[in-house]
């Protein structure tokens, strides 16, 4: 790692360890869906009025249902018929992880189009990780779209600090390697902060883990295999990992090679964007 690199990493794991570092918050509207769906009695209708509180994040659910994992007979065209067809906690929390798009902006045209590249792929990777999932586990599909969503948030807070800093923004190199190195653990820090459950707030940390092994199939595992399938065929290093070798790929009992799987994981990486 180069002499700059090591020093922002030490920079900002020591403001993380401070509770110095300047976190993004939850935007507004997914703190609005959080605390209306923490009450069990919530009908649809009342979710349905916060939600439509922001027409794009209505339009977003509103295609997942018609999208062609989830699509039925007919069309849906509103959000309340889209929240019914899903639910009121799947729609809570796919509703929290899009919404998170509203924080991925930046001021300079270079970390704007890295964070626009780390959102776009956390749609693919929630997607896919969404259908497996369904076919392969008793977990929740909602959940693992949002693990989906979130696996990457630390590169947020290491891209801010960028843009404030000149010498690192100008070093694409010590940039990505400060990246790759410490957004686990600003993620984690991330998560905790915005009281995400246990089963998804360590997931940052966990999911570069390919030796990683657990008892039973859990969340990071269906994002570790998605992270996989969706960097195949890539020049990111991820595309370079044995998948056969993976633990989480013997737990979910799947063939990488099978071809009816990947067709439907293919269409899957679709279903957020």
């Amino acid at each position: 790692m180069s002499e700059l690199a090591d020093k922002v990493q030490r920079d900002l794991v020591a403001a993380i360890d401070n509770d110095d570092l300047v976190l993004p918050t939850l935007p507004e509207v997914a703190m609005q869906i959080r605390k209306a769906a923490e009450d069990p009695e919530i009908s649809v209708s009342t979710l349905s009025k916060v939600i439509g509180r922001d027409t794009a994040l209505s339009a977003r659910l509103i295609k997942v249902v018609n999208s062609p994992l989830l699509r039925a007979t007919q069309e849906v065209n509103d959000l309340h018929t889209a929240i019914t067809r899903l639910g009121v906690n799947y729609s809570s929390n796919l509703a929290i992880g899009l919404v998170m798009e509203q924080i991925f902006n930046a001021n300079s045209e270079v970390v704007e189009q890295k964070m626009r590249d780390v959102w776009l792929k956390s749609l693919e990777i929630a997607g896919v990780s969404y259908a497996l999932c369904r076919r392969y586990t008793q977990l929740k599909p909602d959940q693992a779209a949002l693990g989906g969503l979130v696996h990457q948030i630390g590169v947020l807070p290491i891209l801010t600090y960028a843009e404030e800093h000149n010498e690192l923004l100008s070093d694409p190199i010590s940039l990505n390697h400060v990246i790759d190195r410490i957004h686990p653990l600003v993620g984690d820090k991330l998560l905790s902060v915005w009281e995400f459950p246990e089963m998804l707030a360590k997931l940052p940390g966990q999911y570069l883990d390919f030796t990683r092994e657990s008892k039973r199939v859990d969340y990071v595992d269906l994002v570790q295999v998605a992270c996989l399938y969706c960097y195949k065929g890539t020049n990111h290093p991820l595309a370079a990992i044995d998948a056969f070798s993976v633990p989480a790929f013997k737990k979910l009992k799947i063939n990488p090679d099978n071809e009816a799987m990947c067709q439907e994981l293919e269409e899957s990486r679709l279903m957020f964007l």
